[in-house]
C-alpha cells in the first residue's frame, strides 16, 4: 500500500513537473490511514503563497495529512496531493471538500502572519520577561542578556561582526510570542527570520535567528557564517552550563533539557573551528549571576563534553585510537580528524605496536619518580645504550614540535619510527632504577623527555594490546 502510495503521489507530481514536498513520517502515517488508497489532485488560492511557505507547507502535512507541492526551484506550488480512501467515478466533491478545508486552515496561517506582521521583533522582547525558561535560571528576557555577551564573545573571538552577533542573539527568541510560532511551535526560528526581514534587519542576522537552533538533531545542518554560529554556540553553551549548573543533569535515559543533544552540537561547530572549548564554557558560566550555579559546573560540564566527544568519534574511528588522542584533553577541536587519522595511519606501521608498549612502560617508570622531572644531565650518561637513545631524541627535538605547529600529525607520529631501536636497546640494557639516585633521576629526565615526543600528537601508549 505504501509503495502503491509513494508511484502515484510521484505520477501526479511528475505530470505537473513538481516534487513531493513530504518525508517518510507523513507517508508512513497515511498509509496506516487508509486501505484503499486513491492519490487525488486539489488546490488553494495564489494568495495564500504570500505566507512563508513553510507555515504553509506544516499545516497542510501536520493538520490535513496532504502532500504539498514544489516547483523546480523548491517553490511551493498552489497546488496538492491528497490520499483518498474511497475510488469513485467522480470525486470533485472530496477534492472540493478538501479543499475547503484547507482554505480555512490556510486563512488562519495567513490571519497570523498579518497580526504578527504589525509588531516588530524588538517591540516583543518585553513579553520575554514573562515567558518563563527554568524557576531557578528566570525568564527568557534575562536568557537573552546572557545570549548576547556569549554570542558577542565568540563572534570576536572567531573574527565576525559581534555587534551583528549580539544583535541577532537579542532578537533570536523574539520570535517566541508570536501570533505564528504559538500556533505552530515547530516555526521558532524560522518565523524570526522572516520577521526579521520585514523588520529591515540584515540578511545575516535574519539567517543567523533562524539558524541558532541548528544542529537539532544528529546529522543536521551546522549554521552557515560565523554571525549564525555564534549565536547558535551561544544557545547551546548557555542551555549546558545553566540547566547543569543548577543540578538538571542527564541520567540514564533521562536528559529532559536535551543536554546531550546540545554538548553534540556544540562539539560540532567547534570541529569547524579553532576555539578553546573550556574557554566558552568559562564564558558561559560568567554570564550567569555569582552563585545562581554549582561553582563545579565549567569543569564538569567540560569532562561531560569530553565523554560526549568519545562517543561522537567513535561513530568512525576505533576506540583505542579515539582514547589515545582525547588522553590529550584538547581544548581546540578543529584538529582533531586530522589526529585520529594520523594515529590511525601510525599504527599501521610495524613499529608502532613496540612503540606503544615501550610508551607504556616509560609512563609506569615516571610514576616512580621522587623528584621533579627535569633536564637530561649529559655527564651523568654512563651506558652506550642510554647515550645513543639521549642523541636520538635530541634528533627528535626539532622535527616533531614543527610538525605539530604545522599541523602535520602524520608526519610527527612517524618521525618516532626512527628511535625504535634506541628505546629497544636502552630497554634492554639499561636499569633505569639505578641505585645511584642522581643517574636514576636523570634516566627519568631522558624518559620524560622521550614521552613528550612520543605523546605530542595522542597518548600511543592507549595503542598498546
Amino acid at each position: 500500500r505504501k509503495a502503491a502510495i509513494r508511484t502515484a503521489l510521484n505520477e501526479q507530481a511528475g505530470r505537473l513537473k513538481a516534487t513531493v514536498a513530504a518525508d517518510e513520517a507523513l507517508l508512513d502515517e497515511v498509509t496506516a490511514l487508509v486501505e484503499w488508497p486513491v492519490v487525488l489532485e486539489a488546490g488553494f488560492e495564489e494568495h495564500f503563497l504570500a505566507v512563508p511557505q513553510e507555515c504553509l507547507i506544516l499545516t497542510m502535512q501536520q493538520n490535513q495529512k496532504y502532500f504539498p507541492l514544489l516547483d523546480q526551484n523548491g517553490k511551493l506550488m498552489n497546488r496538492f496531493l491528497l490520499v483518498s480512501n474511497l475510488q469513485t467515478e467522480d470525486p470533485s466533491h472530496i477534492i472540493q471538500g478538501n479543499e475547503r478545508v484547507l482554505r480555512a486552515r490556510l486563512s488562519d496561517a495567513e490571519f497570523f502572519y498579518k497580526q504578527d506582521q504589525k509588531a516588530t521583533l524588538e517591540s516583543r522582547l518585553p513579553k520575554l520577561s514573562s515567558v518563563v525558561y527554568h524557576n531557578k535560571i528566570g525568564s527568557q528576557a534575562e536568557r537573552i542578556e546572557r545570549l548576547q555577551s556569549i554570542a558577542a564573545h565568540i563572534a570576536k573571538a572567531l573574527g565576525a561582526d559581534a555587534a551583528a552577533a549580539e544583535r541577532a542573539a537579542r532578537l533570536a527568541k523574539a520570535d517566541l510570542v508570536t501570533e505564528m510560532v504559538g500556533e505552530f511551535p515547530e516555526l521558532q526560528g524560522t518565523m524570526g527570520k522572516y520577521y526579521a526581514r520585514l523588520d529591515g534587519e540584515t540578511e545575516e542576522i535574519a539567517e543567523a535567528i533562524e539558524q541558532h537552533y541548528q544542529p537539532r538533531f544528529a546529522g543536521d545542518n551546522l549554521p552557515e557564517g560565523k554571525v549564525a554560529t555564534a549565536v547558535a554556540l551561544a544557545d547551546k553553551l548557555e542551555t549546558l552550563v545553566g540547566i547543569w549548573g543548577i543540578g538538571l543533569i542527564p541520567t540514564g535515559d533521562k536528559d529532559p533539557y536535551a543536554l546531550r543533544r546540545s554538548a553534540l552540537g556544540i562539539l560540532r561547530m567547534l570541529m569547524q573551528y579553532g576555539l578553546d572549548v573550556n574557554e566558552l564554557i568559562q564564558t558561559a558560566f560568567d554570564s550567569f549571576p555569582q552563585g545562581l550555579l554549582n561553582e563545579k559546573t565549567p569543569s564538569e560540564t567540560a569532562d561531560f563534553m569530553q565523554a560526549r566527544l568519545a562517543v561522537l568519534l567513535q561513530n568512525d574511528y576505533p576506540q583505542d585510537i579515539v582514547a589515545a588522542v582525547l588522553a590529550k584533553q584538547p581544548r581546540r577541536l578543529d584538529d582533531v580528524v586530522a589526529k585520529l587519522q594520523a594515529v590511525a595511519a601510525f599504527k599501521q606501521l610495524p613499529e608502532a605496536a613496540a612503540l606503544a608498549a615501550a610508551n607504556k612502560r616509560v609512563q609506569n617508570l615516571l610514576k616512580k619518580a621522587d623528584a621533579e622531572l627535569g633536564a637530561v644531565n649529559e655527564s651523568l650518561l654512563q651506558q652506550d645504550e642510554e647515550k645513543a637513545l639521549y642523541a636520538a631524541a635530541q634528533g627528535l627535538q626539532p622535527k616533531i614540535p614543527a610538525a605539530v605547529a604545522e599541523g602535520n600529525f602524520q608526519t610527527a607520529l612517524s618521525e618516532l619510527a626512527s628511535v625504535k631501536p634506541q628505546v629497544d636497546a636502552f630497554f634492554d640494557g639499561v636499569m633505569v632504577m639505578a641505585e645511584d639516585a642522581a643517574v636514576k633521576q636523570n634516566r627519568l629526565n631522558l624518559l620524560n623527555r622521550l614521552a613528550e615526543q612520543m605523546n605530542a600528537v595522542a597518548d600511543i601508549a592507549l595503542l598498546s594490546e
